[in-house]
């Protein structure tokens, strides 16, 4: 699988990253042999690029993608991790934090925002205890939309510190929105972003920070390419979700046209999903959430073979016909 460098760092990305939130038991549990073994499978897949958070799981992910790594050549692989959310012990536990944050994990901690140069150090350290790594290679500011102040001012500043100081190897910030990050490409010393869901066949409103990114040297992650689910089978089904909820129907219907479209083509919807956001030369990786080995398998399948030009003009005329 090709390596991409991110920007003017050394550090490498695959163009398939493994996303780690379904393994912190993401919406529904998931077992230690079935995270460890999908790990596996995007080992074998080629994939060299896994990126998790303190979020996912409450830690759990950072647990056991660490686990699942240890032993493997340390220079064979990349990792990346957040900070903005620092876990503490939660003096009022309900006993899952399903409602609270989206894991089905007991919620025996809390997440606090803390975008601190201290809170910086404080997650990181934390991070490296549950990875059980010497170091982390990329660390994003974690969703910093209420607080970005604090990013671009002490998370930021902390961040490219540590790198100066070679504690980390590259730095940026993770989000779902596209303004801030554009603001925090133009305002600070960054090396990658994160954008989630803002580059797939059905959203490109990512496009202005993709270009703003290309002409300073900053390198894109884009996360999410499926939108929730909605571009992950063949067929979108009535109850597709999109961006964490139930589709609208004009996306829906433009999910389906796309489905359609690769139908006649002679490939899958996913598969072109995975592979639409490495057109861009601004792009590095495409990191994708998966929960199975056989996902795990799929997905690397399709971020290695692209698709003949005419399935891609077929795929933009559908989306300018419908988008405008």
């Amino acid at each position: 699988m090709i390596a991409r460098r991110l920007g003017r760092t050394s550090v490498q990305v695959s163009a398939l990253g493994f996303g780690a939130a379904p393994i912190g038991n993401l919406y529904s549990p998931l077992g230690d042999d079935e995270a460890r073994a999908t790990i596996d499978a995007a080992w074998d897949g080629g994939v060299r690029y896994f990126d998790t958070a303190p979020h996912y799981g409450l830690g759990l992910s950072e647990r056991r993608l660490g686990a699942a790594l240890a032993g493997r050549p340390r220079t064979e692989f990349t990792v990346s991790t957040k900070v903005g959310r620092l876990l503490e012990p939660n003096p009022a536990p309900t006993g899952s934090d399903l409602a609270a944050g989206g894991f089905a994990v007991p919620d025996t901690l809390v997440r606090r925002p803390d975008y601190s140069g201290d809170g910086v150090r404080r997650s990181l350290e934390a991070s490296l205890r549950r990875l059980g790594l010497d170091r982390i290679d990329i660390v994003y500011v974690h969703d910093p939309d209420d607080h970005l102040d604090a990013a671009l001012g002490e998370a930021l500043p902390a961040l490219a510190e540590l790198r100066d100081q070679g504690v980390v190897g590259a730095i940026g910030a993770g989000m779902n929105s596209v303004a801030p990050l554009l603001r925090i490409v133009t305002e600070a010393d960054v090396d990658a972003v994160m954008v989630a869901g803002r580059w797939t066949l059905v959203d490109r409103t990512a496009g202005p920070l993709l270009d703003a990114c290309a002409e300073r040297g900053v390198s894109v992650v884009a996360a999410a390419p499926f939108n929730s689910g909605l571009l992950a089978r063949p067929w979108p089904p009535d109850d597709a979700y999109f961006d964490y909820g139930p589709a609208p129907a004009p996306v829906l219907r433009h999910a389906r046209a796309l489905a359609r479209a690769c139908e006649l083509q002679g490939v899958t919807l996913p598969h072109a999903a995975t592979r639409f956001p490495l057109r861009h030369p601004a792009v590095a990786s495409v990191v994708a959430g998966v929960r199975s080995p056989a996902q795990a398998e799929s997905a690397a399948a399709w971020a290695t073979t692209d698709l003949p030009e005419d399935t891609w003009r077929a795929l933009t005329t559908i989306t300018e016909g419908l988008t405008g």
